[in-house]
């Protein structure tokens, strides 16, 4: 029978779970039988939208055993990182969203307080949930609330620094609290650091031999939690050494062990969990498990056993789409090129080695490349320690997981005018993945340090030559964004000014139309509607747009109207910035700035929140028409946008 007729009907006793109290019903044996169906489940649906399948895959049991002994939602429980809450949602009356999944008016891909009651943290950055599970249980406290708090944290999690700060808070506090540690030795990729190798001593010790026939080994290299840094942050006098009796590590701090247990076994896990609900104290349960258990194309994919793939076959786990060049691709080959080149670069990410493109790196030059786990703010200043010793590092993130690293940026690195170059992937509107994943805010955020440079390539041939120009930076960082998806055909600029290129020019200089990176086909689209209208318009792409090229601003003088479209916030975005530097020089032209409003903006596809933002060829040509015509109206007469386009 194939995954497709297994699903059909969501399973015999998939299709009776309206919610956790259905689960709460069942045998042993019919347990076993929900888990299997729910992982059908999962690769039927998830194989036609594309999502984080092998991690779900991994936490089938966990999940259930969470929801057998807490009551959801008056018992809070919290995924970090959310994108492990696929199971949750099923479980909590939402199966039938599946069908829409990171669609358009379907399920989210991640938790979400809009789509249930059993819902509270939205935020997917990971290694937050044990902050917020730790407030949570102050406050039941405090107000005198019997209310379990839970968190599921996955062992990549704890490489970030907020889960020991947080635990080191928890431990001082005393007050009840679950931390289910979900131990599959992977984030996106194998675990790295001290911590992943305690955790991998564990599933090496004769004693743990039933848990060990369910996981794979996965052994990190690069020290993070080791005996210095554990002596600093708890004060004691011995490390981590006790392979043996690993509670040693947590019940130092204060905090309760239990396991490992085997997180593939609902009976295990529930007996491990209800111990831990009656303690009465904050507790520790280390579940081992495996990234993708369950289906076969999964577990064998060393990659990250499908972590988040697109579409693919639910029979081979092959991906659907026809292969591409990704703007990934094209920044990790270029830059292999560039470290062949000059000794001095070095790659630095956390815990994304694959995604972002710096495991091409890694596999030419494997000594050169540092994975510091998710630790963002580590990373930026093991950087800023790199390029003091005389390296030019290269860190490859999310554009919006630079967020959480703004200070060390700002002071770590750019005080000391450093040459650090940080790559941004996925900038701008990314779609699926929703408004915590969304990478609009980086030119307006990091748009206020002083000395940084930001550039914004518009294609395959600008993304090499701004990623070389940005490298050859050598008295301060300088930052290269880009989205995701597949590389736009190069568009050739017909002249450069200065760092500026122009793209399009007509006779009339009627409009400047600065078009920001991504956006700049879109810019020569606009050009073409708006010269139908008798307008000639001006397409630039600033390639730099931090700070401001003087270039540009002498290009806005010789102009009756600028106008700027970004894949960006508009406060404090190019926008912002180039009014500032146009009042500076006194230049008078009016301008209008086109972008991201600072919102939450839903998930869906990128074609379909640009075209709910107006941010469409069509929609910015007709404002573009209507500002201008607006100039040339009659004194007292207004004209309107949709107007302008009519009359013209």
């Amino acid at each position: 029978m194939s995954v497709e007729e297994g699903t059909a009907n969501h399973g015999r006793l998939l299709g009776a779970v309206r919610g956790p109290q259905d689960v709460k019903r069942m045998t042993a044996e019919q347990l076993d039988i929900l888990a299997a169906e729910i992982r059908d489940f999962l690769i039927a649906k998830v194989s036609r939208t594309g999502g984080h399948v092998g991690p779900n895959l991994g936490v089938v049991e966990l999940t259930l055993a969470m929801h057998r002994v807490f009551d959801s939602p008056r018992d809070r429980l919290l995924f970090d990182t959310g994108h492990q809450a696929y199971v949750h949602k099923i479980l909590t009356g939402r199966q039938d969203g599946f069908d829409k999944l990171r669609q358009r008016g379907g399920l989210s891909g991640y938790p979400s307080q809009a789509e249930s009651e059993h819902d509270l943290i939205e935020n997917s950055h990971a290694s937050t949930a044990l902050s917020y599970a730790d407030g949570l249980a102050k406050a039941y406290a405090l107000r005198g609330e019997q209310r379990s708090v839970v968190a599921l944290v996955g062992d990549g999690a704890l490489t970030g620094g907020m889960c020991w700060e947080a635990l080191n808070n928890i431990a001082t506090a005393g007050n009840p609290l679950v931390i289910v540690v979900n131990d599959n030795g992977r984030s996106y990729s194998p675990t790295i650091g001290g911590l992943a190798d305690h955790l991998s001593s564990l599933r090496l010790n004769p004693g743990y031999e039933k848990v060990l026939d369910t996981v794979k080994d996965a052994l990190g290299s690069t020290p993070l939690v080791g005996k210095p840094m554990y002596e600093v942050l708890h004060a004691v006098k011995k490390g981590i050494k006790d392979a043996v009796a690993p509670q040693a590590m947590f019940e130092d701090l204060g905090i309760k062990y239990v396991g490992p247990v085997d997180g593939h076994d609902i009976a295990a896990v529930e007996s491990a969990l209800r111990a831990a609900k009656n303690f009465g104290g904050p507790v520790i349960v280390h579940a081992v498990t495996r990234k993708g258990y369950g289906y076969r194309p999964a577990e064998e994919d060393e990659a990250d056993c499908l972590h988040g793939p697109s579409a693919f076959d639910a029979e081979t786990g092959k991906l659907l789409a026809v292969p591409s060049v990704k703007w990934t691709n094209v920044f990790a080959d270029e830059l292999v090129a560039i470290a062949d080149e000059r000794p001095d670069v070095v790659g630095i990410t956390a815990a994304m080695a694959e995604p972002t493109g710096i495991a091409t790196l890694a596999r030419k030059h494997p000594h050169r490349v540092y994975d510091v786990g998710i630790a963002e703010q580590h990373a930026a200043t093991s950087a800023a320690g790199l390029a003091m010793g005389g390296l030019h590092p290269v860190v490859a993130v999310y554009a919006t997981f630079l967020n959480r690293a703004f200070d060390q940026v700002l002071l770590d690195v750019a005080m000391h005018r450093l040459p650090v170059t940080f790559v941004l992937d996925r900038a701008g509107i990314t779609g699926p993945d929703g408004p915590s994943h969304y990478g609009i805010w980086d030119m307006s955020v990091f748009g206020v340090v002083p000395g940084l440079r930001i550039a914004a390539p518009r294609d395959a041939g600008s993304l090499r030559e701004e990623l070389r120009e940005a490298i050859a930076v050598d008295d301060g960082p300088t930052i290269l964004r880009f989205p995701t998806g597949t590389v736009a055909a190069d568009l050739p600029a017909v002249r450069r000014v200065g760092t500026v290129d122009v793209l399009a020019e007509s006779a009339r200089t009627d409009v400047l139309l600065v078009a920001v990176g991504s956006f700049a086909q879109l810019g020569m689209e606009v050009a073409v509607r708006v010269a139908e209208q008798g307008y000639g318009v001006t397409v630039v792409d600033p390639r730099w747009v931090r700070p401001v090229p003087a270039e540009l601003v002498e290009l806005a003088a010789g102009h009756r109207l600028v106008v700027t479209v970004e894949d960006g916030v508009r406060v404090g975005g190019v926008g912002d910035a180039l009014a500032q530097a146009m009042r500076d020089a006194d230049v008078r032209v009016p301008l209008r700035d086109l972008g991201v409003p600072a919102d939450w903006h839903p998930h869906g596809t990128r074609a379909q929140i640009l075209a709910d933002l107006r941010l469409t060829a069509q929609d910015v040509a007709r404002d573009v028409t209507g500002w201008i015509s607006g100039l040339d109206a009659q004194p007292g007469e207004t004209v309107q946008p949709d107007e302008a386009a009519a009359k013209n």
